[in-house]
């Protein structure tokens, strides 16, 4: 019976409910120790399973960070093992993903050489989950995440920003009063409270009613419970339900508190202590073998089971069986899948603490000892083994199980915590006879190994912290491990934007081992120092030592290394000679690559690949291959991993710019709206360019999530502020469009290629800042835009004609002449100018050479500005053969503030018939519609002059047409006039 716990058991059925229907959800349940959550998420499993979903229900345990992914590992293989409906779907959907199946105690062992990235196992998850969603709900219930490793964590980040659409409720529940403030799970919890689809449900303690129905409960079948001593229990266990029932099983028997609250010594009793004391009075009317038992189970800290039992506590099997039927009896511990666990894990608690020190050693000595030789049939772990081999004070197993279970981690995708194993097992390097020998290493290679840990993890700079350290105290004696070791902290360094030392560390790596025999570590060491060159290359070695290192990495059988160098080279030609061959270089590079098995640079040359296509006006070519690339990537279960994630914004970049606006949204229904990092920032941002350009509300709601976010990350400042910067000037604000893009001006976006979209938008707010100063008589303010407007010309120019480095740039782009076009014709808006033949050449180089196609809205929005400054002078005809395809492209597309401008601008010049609606009778019915579009003007405070600028009259006309509304509206002066205009809402 669930009691008091009605409105959180809604919350999480409806979360359930939600992601039944299709939207994936994720709660968090909190609550102090004991207070019920467990109660409370198995009455939510057992709706669910009447309900027909699928469960998937794991437990992490108080082992520290030593047990990468053993919630799942638990959830999969009891749901895989429990006899359920659905227990061959989930066999199924697990052995279809290896790298799932490695997690599971009888899953294959995992062979060097064969280790998954951590988005790979990621992505495996998240593929499992959609599967089995695809056939019914899924619940996925990981219990005791105060206990949960760094990957685990690392896990429910993941899911929840990537379920979507997805059938499935993530629950997870924590014990509150745990979180201390450096608590690793406090940050997730607080992070993922954030996010819409997470539900965050705090267990209350009980008031006085429910401790009453509770102990109600507790008592049928026997006397029933007096008011004393609902009070006395409610009051000492301070609305704990777990708490509350030892209290009254103490009661009940006799051995519970005096009336006054204290104990039988007469002292305060503090609950800690007395509860730990009513806790073991329940081991201590077991036997000696029943009490035996539950130490052992107490030490073993998760699920045990007979032959386990047997085993350690030295019992012969009708001695353990008889004893462990006791235990459950007494319900101290209960069954659960193939195992038992304790009811409760304070019980395991209080039993593991009341162990002496001996007893304590010895038990997890003889644990490390079953591990070391686990059953035939079975693989044990060595997180554990190092585990229990640390507690029982022996330090050579702890040392030998750390570096196992550090290599172990690394190949179950796991390098957070391969990371903490390595870092153990160097501390005890010192500690131990014969550490070489025992690791199967040496130190070198083992800091190695966990510098890569830590890289792998997200850690860089503790990673080539770690190679410095090694470099600074001894060189290693094998001049290829030298190598490797510089290689890797070029690599880091590089990523870490510290280019000068990349670079010498890169020279040095090359520098260590002869050009013949070619070999992979140099031809890796090659790869690595190429690609530094691409950012600086002061000496011009990069082509030639590039093109000599592709033919020295196919000579030593380093396809991935020569992958990387093919990639290099051809953004090289690209930039440089404008090698019009270099798809097929990176076409090359994507194959080799993936033929190779490494599918993170297959996946930078598949993303090259369909660039260099967009890039060159293929927009039909490069959608086949930014799709390819990104199903490559997803079904290696990379798809969210920093190249799965790039390629696919490139795809829906595609798609917004052949104008296929309803696939690109589609596709941008991953892109996240309420982000809290910055790599989900940059994929949120690339859905502001259809939701901006439509002027949809989404897109305020997106730039509230990203904008905290934009200090944090250079290339997400440039994105988000440049189409913040359009949405500014679509809502006439263009100072605050200016003010955007100069604060991405004021960074390296301010000289790379990526300045010219940012120069050209920069260039159309100063001109409406001209325009409008020019209106109020304020010639500083002119020369202020056009002294700014100079400034972001001169960028987008200099951008065009080098390279980042300096070189001459021999090959911009179809898309980069284009708005280097739109800049320039921009520049002449500032000084007031329309110049058809700019605007024309902007609008031409925007088709990419196929009148009907091209960058579609560009091209719409060229065309805008083309017809305005040909009615300007007087060409109407000419004018509206502009205006009517980019009217009818703007309706297409849906770009609702284009179509605006456009239906204004069709107005104003009367282009192909255009003409606003009459008004109703009433002071404004004898005017003509023309009449009405000046006297809207005059009430803007308009003069003869600007009135006839903006219809594409002479002003003589727009003074006729001053005088005539005068007339008809029987008034003497303009004021009158405005004043009647603004009185009847024109």
């Amino acid at each position: 019976m669930l009691i008091g716990r009605a409105a959180e058991l809604a919350e999480l059925t409806g979360a359930l409910e939600r992601a039944a229907g299709g939207s994936a959800a994720l709660a968090l349940v909190g609550g102090d120790a004991g207070v019920g959550k467990t109660h409370l998420v198995s009455a939510l499993v057992r709706t669910a399973r009447d309900k027909g979903c699928t469960v998937l229900l794991g437990q992490c345990a108080e082992l520290g960070e030593s047990m990468p992914y053993l919630p799942l590992a638990d959830a999969l293989w009891a749901a895989a093992h429990d006899g359920a409906p659905d227990a061959e779907a989930v066999r199924a959907a697990v052995g279809a993903r290896p790298v799932l199946g490695r997690l599971l105690p009888d899953g294959a062992a995992v062979e060097p050489g064969s280790e998954p990235g951590q988005q790979q196992l990621f992505g495996a998850v998240l593929g499992l989950l959609g599967e089995l969603g695809a056939e019914r709900p899924v619940l996925l219930v990981l219990e005791d995440l105060h206990w949960a490793d760094r990957s685990t964590r690392h896990l429910l980040t993941f899911l929840a920003r990537v379920l979507q659409r997805e059938r499935v409720c993530v629950v997870g529940t924590y014990r509150s009063d745990d979180l201390h403030r450096r608590h690793p799970l406090r940050p997730v919890v607080a992070e993922l409270a954030r996010l819409p689809n997470v539900t965050a449900v705090e267990v209350p303690a009980f008031g006085p009613g429910e401790t009453a129905a509770y102990l109600a409960e507790l008592s049928r079948g026997s006397a029933p419970v007096t008011a004393e001593i609902v009070e006395r229990v409610h009051r000492r266990s301070e609305g704990n339900p777990f708490y509350a029932a030892e209290l009254y099983s103490a009661e009940i028997r006799g051995g519970g508190l005096d009336r006054s609250g204290l104990d039988r010594s007469g002292g305060p009793a503090e609950l800690p202590s007395m509860l730990a004391d009513l806790l073991l009075s329940r081991v201590e009317r077991l036997s000696d073998a029943g009490r035996w038992v539950v130490r052992v189970a107490a030490v073993a800290g998760r699920r045990v089971d007979d032959e386990l039992v047997r085993r350690v506590s030295g019992l012969d099997e009708a001695a353990a069986g008889e004893a462990l039927r006791e235990v459950v009896s007494h319900q101290l511990l209960v069954p659960a899948g193939t195992g038992y666990t304790f009811r409760h894990a304070l019980l395991r608690e209080a039993v593991y603490a009341d162990l002496l020190p001996g007893e304590r050693t010895r038990l997890h000595a003889a644990f490390a000892r079953l591990l070391a030789d686990p059953p035939e049939g079975t693989r044990g772990s060595a997180a554990e083994l190092a585990h229990h081999s640390l507690a029982a004070h022996d330090l050579p197993a702890a040392f030998a199980a750390s570096v196992r279970a550090g290599r172990e981690a690394a190949r179950l995708g796991a390098p957070a915590e391969a990371s903490e194993h390595y870092e153990r097992a160097l501390e005890l390097w010192d500690a131990v006879p014969g550490p070489e020998a025992a690791a199967g290493t040496d130190l070198a290679r083992l800091t190695l190994a966990a510098a890569e840990a830590s890289a792998a993890s997200g850690e860089l700079r503790r990673a080539a912290q770690r190679l410095r350290r090694l470099l600074d105290t001894a060189e290693p004696a094998d001049a290829a491990l030298g190598c490797r070791i510089r290689g890797h902290l070029a690599t880091w360094l590089g990523e870490l934007d510290d280019v000068s030392e990349a670079l010498t560390a890169a020279r040095e790596a090359v520098a260590m081992l002869p050009a013949d025999p070619p070999t992979a570590e140099r031809a890796d060491a090659l790869a690595v120092y190429a690609r530094l060159l691409l950012f600086r290359d002061d000496d011009g070695e990069m082509p030639g030592l590039a093109e000599r290192a592709v033919e020295d990495a196919r000579a030593a059988g380093a396809a991935d290394a020569e992958a990387n160098l093919l990639v290099t080279l051809g953004l090289y030609r690209e930039a440089v000679e404008a090698d019009p061959g270099v798809a097929e270089v990176f076409a090359r590079a994507r194959d080799l690559a993936a033929a190779d098995g490494s599918p993170l640079v297959a996946g930078r040359a598949a993303f090259h690949y369909a660039r260099t296509r967009f890039d060159r006006g293929d927009l039909a070519g490069a959608a086949r291959a930014a799709d390819e690339g990104a199903r490559f990537m997803l079904d290696n279960g990379l798809g969210w991993s920093t190249p799965g994630s790039i390629i696919r914004s490139l795809r829906y970049l595609i798609h917004y710019t052949a104008g296929n606006w309803d696939e690109a949204i589609r596709l941008a229904a991953d892109f996240a709206v309420r982000v809290v990092r910055p790599h989900e920032a940059q994929m949120s941002a690339y859905a502001l360019f259809v939701e901006v350009a439509r002027g949809s509300p989404a897109a305020d709601e997106r730039l509230r999530w990203i904008t905290p976010l934009l200090g944090e990350d250079l290339f997400l400042n440039y994105l988000a502020r440049g189409l913040a910067a359009e949405h500014a000037l679509w809502r006439g604000d263009p100072v605050a469009a200016g003010e955007h893009v100069r604060r991405v001006t004021d960074t390296i976006y301010g000289s790379t290629v990526g300045v010219l979209r940012l120069a050209a938008t920069g260039l159309w707010a100063q001109a409406e800042i001209a325009a409008a100063a020019r209106a109020s008589g304020d010639g500083d303010a002119v020369r202020a835009a056009a002294e700014t407007a100079d400034d972001l010309l001169a960028r987008a120019r200099r951008a065009a004609a080098f390279t980042d480095d300096g070189r001459p740039r021999a090959w911009l782009g179809l898309e980069g002449h284009a708005w280097l076009a739109r800049a320039e014709a921009e520049r002449r808006r500032v000084d007031g100018v329309l110049d058809p033949d700019l605007w024309r050449r902007a609008a031409d180089l925007f088709t990419y050479g196929d009148p009907d196609g091209g960058f579609v809205y560009e091209v719409a929005r060229s065309r805008w500005r083309l017809a305005e400054a040909l009615a300007e002078r007087g060409d109407r005809d000419g004018a509206a053969a502009q205006w009517r395809p980019a009217v009818a492209a703007a309706e297409r597309l849906g770009a609702a503030p284009l179509l605006a401008a456009l239906r204004d601008l069709g107005a104003r010049a009367r282009l192909g018939g255009a003409r606003p609606a009459a008004g109703a009778p009433g002071p404004l019915g004898a005017l003509t519609a023309r009449e009405r579009e000046v006297l809207k003007l005059v009430a803007e405070g308009r003069n003869n002059r600007e009135i006839a600028a903006a219809l594409f009259i002479s002003p003589k006309t727009a003074s006729v047409h001053v005088s005539n509304i005068l007339a008809k509206l029987d008034v003497t002066s303009r004021t009158q006039a405005a004043a009647v205009a603004h009185r009847e809402g024109l």
